[in-house]
């Protein structure tokens, strides 16, 4: 067609709808504020680690799949995927440890051995689960949501009736199980949609299928190998990336933007994609009066939580350990009080490391260890210092030592942290949050920001504030519907 599309931003629903449009034979330029692609997924190397920034989790192993199939690929055209077992730990005390192994035999013989019957019952949740899974994952997260029109068909409205859209995940885990261990380890998965379990519709249940049944896998050499798949397919479709660029206005012209300015030049564009920061492209790329969100909307939204992140090198062997490791050694409650009720700095946070070098040598130099250690913190925190950092640093560093039974501190040889303001900085986040949205019941499909502008015909939405949500697969599948929609309109103009 010769139409030429600005991308705003190389994360993974930029490079997926740049990728779709430009297979369908727009011309398509992105551009990326960072000297390289992934957005949250960049990686950075340094004396022989190599650190993934952000997801570290690769689940729903079927969206990939099907991304790749859009273009007549494979994963396995890209990276080599293997099945991670056990799938993770979880650290309730320190000598006090559950592996969730990978296959449902054993994961139902840990169960029965927890609480009495709980075999049973999970074949009963995950049959449920499975159901919620097909709906959700195939039809529900597919739809622009632009109109209720969307979902009125017969069969719809009775797959809705199924999803449990109304009812709560904490109330619904509860009439299977009762013993609190249990409770916690279904409801882990449910703390990535961020929000409570008290406030998510009982529909992701859908997390645990795709957890439990399909499985925890990693990608050898990194999640950035996801996106340097990525990028490589796009550039094989036409698609030009131009780094260290970021866009600083969208020039409107009789009710389209007709220009994209940066720093350094301008782009003419026929139509945009904005998969930079949805708050931040409206609030500083648009003129207010061609904004589809009033301030005060945005206040209002639930966001998912920001998060410390510490990257460390770490010169020795480091013991107990695997591959994903959740640490559930404190109050739960207190600290999800702290997120999502009062939001303030955590008292007594859990927190979570991942040590891929248990999977993957290629990470880190011969005895040594790459570890990310991640905690959760409210977005929109006031303080994010090197004092507050070093302070939750050494907090977990303790607990962490008196796990392994070893110091590690002393044996850190890079220590890299990243919070609020980097969010910020780095990715225009909006009040410094890590995931994008919380996907409550008030913000799930129709009543999350709309994929389309309202006030500007050739101006589309994709990523985690927008549908389907956030997390990587939806990511993925938002750009390539994004992608749909912005070729379904621009082809009926013709």
């Amino acid at each position: 067609m010769g139409k030429r599309v600005i991308v705003i931003g190389a994360g993974f629903s930029g490079l997926a709808a740049a990728t779709a449009l430009a297979d369908q034979g727009y011309s398509v330029t992105i551009l990326e504020k960072n000297e390289s692609a992934g957005g949250r997924a960049r990686k950075f190397e340094t004396q022989g680690f190599v650190f993934d920034m952000g997801p570290s989790w690769y689940w729903m192993p079927d969206v990939f799949e099907k991304y790749f199939a859009e273009f007549g690929k494979k994963p396995s055209d890209y990276y080599d995927l293997i099945r991670l077992d056990p799938s993770y730990s979880v650290i309730f005390g320190e000598s006090d440890k559950v592996d969730l192994p990978a296959r449902l035999p054993q994961l139902e013989a840990l169960f029965e051995g927890i609480e009495p019957g709980a075999a049973l019952k999970l074949r009963e949740f995950l049959k449920q689960a499975a159901y919620k899974y097909e709906v959700g994952m195939n039809k529900f997260v597919w739809k622009p949501s632009r109109s209720v029109t969307e979902f009125l068909s017969l069969k719809l409205l009775v797959d809705v009736s199924r999803l449990d859209v109304l009812q709560s995940f904490h109330t619904h885990i509860r009439k299977y199980f009762s013993h609190e261990r249990i409770l916690k380890l279904m409801e882990f998965p449910i703390l990535f949609l961020g929000a409570l379990p008290e406030n998510t519709p009982a529909m992701y249940s859908l997390m645990n299928y795709a957890e439990i049944a399909l499985g925890t896998w990693y990608p050898m050499g990194g999640m950035h190998e996801i996106v340097k798949a990525m990028v490589k397919l796009a550039e094989e479709k036409g698609v030009q990336i131009n780094y260290e660029e970021e866009v600083q206005e969208l020039v409107i012209q009789q009710g389209q933007v007709r220009e994209v300015i940066t720093a350094s030049g301008s782009y003419q564009a026929d139509a945009v994609v904005a998969g930079a920061d949805y708050h931040h492209v409206e609030d500083k790329l648009l003129k207010p009066e061609y904004r589809n969100y009033s301030e005060q909307y945005w206040q209002k939204r639930v966001l998912a939580p920001s998060c410390i992140l510490y990257y460390l090198g770490v010169n020795r062997r480091v013991n107990k350990l695997n591959h994903h490791n959740l640490f559930f050694d404190e109050d739960f409650g207190l600290h999800s009080h702290e997120i999502y009720t009062q939001p303030q700095w955590p008292s007594k946070p859990l927190f979570y490391v991942s040590a891929p070098s248990k999977t993957d040598p290629s990470v880190a130099p011969e005895g040594s260890e790459n570890l990310f250690v991640l905690i959760p913190v409210a977005p929109d925190l006031a303080g994010d210092t090197e004092e507050i950092r070093d302070h939750y640093y050494h907090m977990v560093m303790e607990r962490l030592e008196r796990y392994v039974g070893h110091d590690i501190r002393s044996h850190v040889v890079y220590k890299r942290s990243y919070a609020h303001s980097d969010f910020m900085q780095d990715y225009h986040a909006f009040k410094g949050n890590a995931y994008g949205l919380a996907n409550t019941l008030m913000q799930t499909a129709l009543l999350k920001p709309n994929l389309k502008s309202f006030k500007v015909k050739n101006l589309y939405y994709t990523g985690q504030l927008t549908v389907p949500g956030p997390g990587v697969p939806p990511s993925l599948i938002s750009g390539l519907v994004v992608a749909k929609e912005l070729n379904r309109e621009q082809t009926s103009r013709v």
